[in-house]
């Protein structure tokens, strides 16, 4: 009789052992590795000769088929997909809860339907009444957009087969269970069958999908790696939920670039896309004020002029307190510690407040002057240029670098009307805090 193998495989990554471990040692998950089927052992596999067509052939001499897209109806969603849907493809859209996917998907249903496409919008969490109620606030109603509310993988695939989509979004993929699948809805097992089977069917039909994720608390797309890897597309929606301002990111796009950012507002009737988002970080002051500095950050292939503001307060305490929103926290101790060391700029016995407008968050190496010129005309109380725009990146030993994409962030300040463009042309800190507070 052939020896029966008994083996462990990792839910996240795939990793396999012969004996079961608490940990994995591939990815270092934890709780991660489940015993798979076993198999019998012994013997080698018999020799397979490739099906009919499947034999390998150059790469020559292969015919190359572009991917065509059809437009949602909404621009900024189109330009994170890189021109649109494209028939057959598995998108996963994921953000954390309350963000806004579901209203941002139903508007891209509504779009498609109205565009005359057949839509089935399945939902896994809410009831059929709930999506009816949002689409009225909204103004998503079109009899050609199905909805059906379940949460069983066979009777989804009977509604496809019964509706006879050229669209299907299903809300979300972790409520979704299969009968022929052990574990509750979410679970590991649960979540890669669902995800097979339904990207399995968007494959052979040619019929696009568009799920929807959860993220856990670090951020990250909720249940197993192989959820990411299965999909065509996976797009992040995230935004502050403090601001009406939303961000559409591809993080992978097999038909298009993963460095484009979709700009979206949320309002009391639904989703707006929003074209142009060059004033929605910039205060409306009438003149200008000591600590504030603007500069241009680059969001995927689009300069966009933030404002960087900050605020120097004289501490008694023996631990001044330093407070950043919408920065790097740590760079920007970094940029407190080269100013006071190359620019003299005594600021280890002041609290230092410093923070983006409009709630856009900036990380970026780019900014790092502007941060420097606003702390500085924070500290001086000294108001910049109203003209002014400075973009570089600066370095412990206090030179100004130059940033990526220079070109586009100049242009994009000479549109808007900033005549002075301060860069790594100062060559050093001190020289780039002379020529800002210059005239």
């Amino acid at each position: 009789m052939a020896r029966v193998v008994s083996a462990f495989r990792c839910n996240e990554c795939g990793w396999t052992s012969a004996k079961w471990v608490g940990r994995c040692g591939g990815c270092q998950a934890w709780n991660a590795v489940v015993e798979v089927a076993p198999q019998a052992g012994g013997r080698a596999p018999a020799a397979i000769r490739p099906a009919d067509g499947r034999v390998a052939r150059p790469i020559t001499s292969i015919a190359t088929q572009p991917a065509v897209h059809w437009p949602s109806g909404i621009g900024e969603f189109d330009r994170v997909l890189g021109g649109g849907i494209v028939p057959g493809a598995a998108i996963l859209l994921s953000g954390e809860p309350g963000v806004g996917k579901s209203t941002l998907l139903l508007e891209v249903a509504s779009r498609s339907a109205q565009a005359g496409r057949r839509v089935l919008y399945v939902t896994a969490e809410e009831s059929a009444g709930q999506v009816r109620l949002r689409a009225e606030r909204t103004g998503a109603l079109h009899d050609e957009l199905h909805l059906a509310a379940d949460t069983d993988l066979a009777a989804i695939l009977g509604q496809i087969d019964a509706v006879g989509p050229a669209l299907v979004i299903l809300d979300s993929v972790q409520t979704v269970s299969s009968s022929l699948v052990d574990g509750l809805a979410g679970g590991m097992s649960q979540v890669r069958e669902v995800a097979a089977t339904i990207t399995r069917i968007a494959k052979e039909r040619d019929l696009p999908v568009l799920l929807v994720g959860h993220v856990t608390k670090d951020g990250g797309i909720a249940g197993p790696r192989l959820l990411e890897h299965l999909v065509d597309v996976v797009l992040q929606f995230d935004g502050d939920r403090q601001s009406a301002l939303r961000f559409v990111r591809a993080h992978k796009n097999r038909f298009g670039p993963v460095d484009e950012v979709g700009c979206f507002e949320m309002t009391g009737d639904g989703i707006a896309e929003v074209a142009d988002p060059s004033g929605l970080f910039m205060s409306r002051s009438r003149g200008p004020v000591s600590g504030t500095c603007l500069t241009i950050a680059i969001e995927g292939r689009r300069a966009i002029p933030v404002e960087i503001q900050a605020l120097i307060v004289p501490s008694q305490a023996p631990n001044p307190r330093r407070v950043v929103g919408g920065l790097d926290g740590g760079r920007v101790a970094m940029l407190l510690a080269v100013l006071e060391k190359r620019g003299r700029l005594p600021l280890s016995s002041h609290d230092v407040y410093v923070s983006t407008v409009g709630g856009i968050r900036v990380v970026e190496p780019g900014a790092d002057l502007a941060i420097a010129l606003a702390v500085a005309s924070a500290a001086r109380d000294t108001a910049l240029p109203a003209d002014l725009a400075a973009v570089g990146e600066i370095s412990l030993a206090g030179e100004v670098r130059k940033a990526s994409g220079a070109a586009r962030r100049a242009a994009e300040a000479a549109r808007l009307g900033f005549a002075r463009f301060v860069d790594d042309r100062s060559e050093t800190i001190v020289a780039a805090l002379r020529d800002a507070f210059a005239g």
